[in-house]
């Protein structure tokens, strides 16, 4: 069953419709007819299978059939990653929605080779947000993460410090990094239970600077390392949200 996606701000069970793109889309592309099912989320856990009941030019008529809602997730995952190069980005945003991360921030790192400026880190937040939106449609996740405008990885600290992690990791190609399986193990017999909070941090091309792992460290971030083999940058991220979504989602 084809799915849309309705904004919190215009969720509103009791007159439903579909309006801008999602109509288009509905209507248009996909050419649905009075009488076919759909669902409807808005990206905060609610879901509503309805009935097209009116093909209107500006507005989707629905009538409900079903609502759901759906628990968040048992873990909060925030994905810092590095912006790489070329179209990777777009992949990790993809994959980071199907596995479960919670949100996403774009790092502009000292070794990011895409320049990003005010007016297009807007453009490409908004790239992002989109794909993040088709990909929860795509793998029937009715939690939307956020994606985050890019920011330096200094910025980054100062938008989630007064956010409170049980536990802040960040890739690291450097010695002394330990591994990810025994940090939550150590984590979890401490604590007596699994972390409900992650932040974790996922370098460019050539790993974060010595500058930047030192800044991270001071903020509490753990070095992990992904093992002997030197992962790229989107397989590095997909590799980190895959254990994390075993160990603390499942």
């Amino acid at each position: 069953m084809h799915r849309f996606y309705i904004s919190p701000e215009d969720w509103n069970p009791g007159a439903l419709g579909l309006a801008g793109a999602e109509a288009h889309h509905a209507r248009d592309v996909l050419r649905m007819r009075v009488g076919e099912k759909l669902v409807i989320f808005n990206g905060r856990g609610h879901e509503i299978t309805a009935e097209i009941v009116d093909l209107g030019s500006n507005e989707i008529g629905l009538r409900k059939l079903h609502e759901a809602e759906t628990p968040p997730l048992q873990c909060r995952i925030v994905l810092g990653q590095a912006i790489p190069k070329g179209k990777n980005m777009d992949l990790i945003v993809q994959k980071a929605v199907e596995i479960g991360a919670t949100e996403i921030v774009p790092i502009i790192s000292d070794r990011t080779i895409v320049q990003v400026g005010s007016e297009s880190a807007a453009q490409k937040q908004s790239k992002w947000q989109q794909i993040a939106v088709e990909a929860a449609k795509q793998c029937g996740q009715n939690w939307l993460p956020h994606v985050h405008a890019p920011r330096k990885l200094s910025e980054l600290f100062s938008v989630v410090a007064a956010e409170s992690f049980d536990l802040q990791l960040i890739g690291s190609l450097q010695p002394g990094a330990r591994h990810l399986k025994q940090v939550l193990a150590d984590h979890s017999n401490e604590h007596q239970r699994p972390p409900r909070s992650v932040l974790m941090l996922v370098g460019p091309e050539g790993d974060f600077t010595p500058a930047e792992l030192a800044l991270a460290r001071r903020h509490g971030c753990q070095p992990i390392t992904l093992g002997p083999i030197i992962l790229r940058v989107e397989t590095a991220a997909i590799y980190c949200l895959s254990i994390l979504s075993y160990e603390l989602l499942i």
